[in-house]
């Protein structure tokens, strides 16, 4: 519990039934640190700061992690292509940040072997495959037990018997970390309200107030309701991702970087017809890389990498990005023989980039940028998923030495190293092991198959119990969703803010994606649930239940360019 401004607040909860309580709190504050923008950046900067003494808040304009954040190739992994580019340092830092990921959340981040093959004339021979992996393991740090191992052809067959067989070479053989990014990035801002931040989604920067030149506050408004508040702070934090330059040039603000957007498509396909055994990263026949990854009952192939100057807001995949995949793969692949009515679901994110003239999207850097501007906004663009924990270290290490100036007293050191996100109290990556099987355990006294609670567990971690809390109330119902389900809902919008049935399917569960049978099955029935438990209008329902079919149309099609 936390008092601001007089009240109390249970921030433990997150409840989307608090939403506009939050927000009215916010005007109560003056806090030390307002952050712009609920991706794995704002978020991990909102969890340093409130673990370092700071007050902090963030608002997102749309739901958390509905940007770039939920629309990656889903790996916390080092970057082994920027090696071409000689990225050592960046290599080196992510690398190493890939354990503390993994340790502070191993619910929602576990390792994935990856094959690498290499072909006569490909982008990768032997010899290169063979030291890059080594770099890669010894820049990174990697556990004795999961460094490279190099694979003979026939052993690469055996390994994945749906490679082409075609002057197949070899293949190098090494761990990647596989994650649920929506999840990863609530999990990450959970914590953060746990410590007492305040979050609120749905919520736009309309303006920057200022007091002799120098940032001092905001104005926002509440998506849902156009209701507008002001927020006093005394540090302000543009996390925008692809909006920091929107951002910048809207309130004139001195940008001193410019970003290069790019798109990223992945599509999704069902195991049957696509029956991938093992995780791929291979190259395709105009020299660009590609991720071929099983995931439970799918699996699913990108990422593009092309220039975007679209919209921001509802990037769309073309048929071009899907013509490009699907050749890719079966080039690769050749026996699947792939078409567009092969695909279930699909995804689009965008990376905002520093840009580099005279670089290719492929080509340009990853690495993050901090910088100020004369008003003392600042911005971090860049960067990767996986570095987003030290991103924010850094970001809040400058906070700290204008501390004195701007009024804040006192700053500890990082806290986040060794801090399990939310759900992530499970005794680290050994301890999960025996916890999933506790948990479990537990999971079929309550009736569930132990598919269904190791599902939940991956998803929850230490949170399952408030989980199964909701099973226990479910049988005493007459609810039509299964109690699964009903269990997610639930704690999603009590403790997750959760606000419409596509941020439940989308960022929450991820169901889009990789179960869109299941959200075609359900749908109505969460409509209708979270309807009654959030007090909807009619209009209102409507609205979301057709905010939703279009959704579902975006995930399924193609746009004509």
């Amino acid at each position: 519990m936390i008092v601001l401004g007089g009240s109390i607040l249970n921030h433990n909860r997150f409840s989307s039934k608090s939403r506009v309580q939050y927000l009215e709190e916010l005007t109560k504050e003056t806090f030390d640190v307002f952050i712009i923008g609920g991706g794995i950046t704002g978020s991990g900067i909102a969890l340093d700061a409130i673990t370092r003494g700071l007050k902090t808040a963030l608002v997102d304009m749309q739901d958390f992690a509905a940007g770039t954040s939920s629309r990656s190739t889903k790996l916390v992994h080092g970057g082994l292509r920027y090696l071409k580019q000689l990225e050592i340092k960046l290599v080196a830092e992510v690398g190493k940040e890939r354990a503390i990921v993994y340790e502070n959340g191993p619910h929602v981040t576990t390792p994935e072997w990856m094959l690498l093959p290499f072909y006569r004339n490909g982008t990768f021979g032997k010899m290169a495959t063979s030291f890059g992996l080594k770099l890669y393991d010894y820049l990174a740090g990697v556990k004795r037990k999961e460094r490279r191992r190099m694979l003979r052809a026939e052993a690469a067959k055996k390994m994945e018997p749906l490679l082409k067989n075609k002057e197949l070479l070899g293949a190098g053989y090494y761990v990647e970390y596989r994650t649920d990014d929506a999840r990863l990035t609530i999990e990450v801002l959970k914590k953060a309200v746990e410590h007492g931040a305040v979050a609120v989604n749905y919520t736009r920067v309309t303006d920057f107030i200022y007091r002799n030149g120098k940032l001092i506050g905001v104005e926002i408004e509440d998506v849902m309701t156009n209701k507008r508040y002001k927020v006093n702070a005394r540090k302000i934090v543009n996390a925008t991702g692809p909006w920091v330059d929107t951002m910048l040039k809207r309130y004139r603000e001195d940008g001193g970087k410019s970003l290069l957007i790019t798109k990223g498509v992945h599509l999704v396909f069902d195991r049957e017809r696509f029956p991938l055994k093992q995780a791929i990263y291979f190259d395709t026949s105009d020299g660009r890389m590609i991720f071929a990854i099983p995931r439970n009952e799918k699996t699913y192939v990108g990422t593009t990498d092309t220039i975007y100057e679209d919209d921001l807001v509802h990037p769309k995949v073309t048929t071009n990005d899907r013509e490009y995949i699907l050749q890719a793969i079966n080039e690769m692949f050749p026996t699947v023989q792939l078409c567009d009515d092969d695909i279930e679901s699909s995804w689009c994110g965008l990376r905002p980039l520093i840009r580099e003239q005279g670089k290719s999207p492929s080509e340009v850097s990853r690495k993050d940028e901090i910088w100020e501007s004369e008003s003392g906004l600042l911005s971090i663009a860049g960067g990767k998923l996986t570095g987003y924990r030290k991103m924010a270290e850094t970001v809040v290490d400058l906070i700290q030495k204008d501390a004195k100036s701007i009024g804040i007293k006192q700053i500890k050191g990082c806290q986040t190293k060794k801090l399990p996100v939310s759900g992530g109290d499970v005794g680290g990556s050994n301890g999960f092991i025996a916890f999933k099987r506790h948990k479990c355990n537990e999971g079929k006294e309550l009736g569930l198959s132990a598919e269904e609670a190791n599902e939940l567990i991956g998803m929850y971690g230490s949170n399952i119990d408030k989980v199964y809390s909701y099973i226990r109330k479910k049988g005493m119902t007459n609810m039509v969703l299964p109690s699964t389900i009903y269990a997610q809902l639930m704690y999603a919008i009590e403790h997750e803010m959760v606000v419409t049935p596509v941020d439940f399917f989308n960022c929450r569960t991820g169901w889009i994606y990789f179960n869109i049978n299941r959200v075609y099955l359900y749908k109505e029935y969460v409509v209708h649930t979270m309807s009654k438990e959030l007090k909807w209008s009619f209009a209102e329902k409507k609205a979301y239940s057709l905010e939703l079919e279009e959704r579902l149309k975006e995930a399924v099609k193609s746009v004509d360019l």
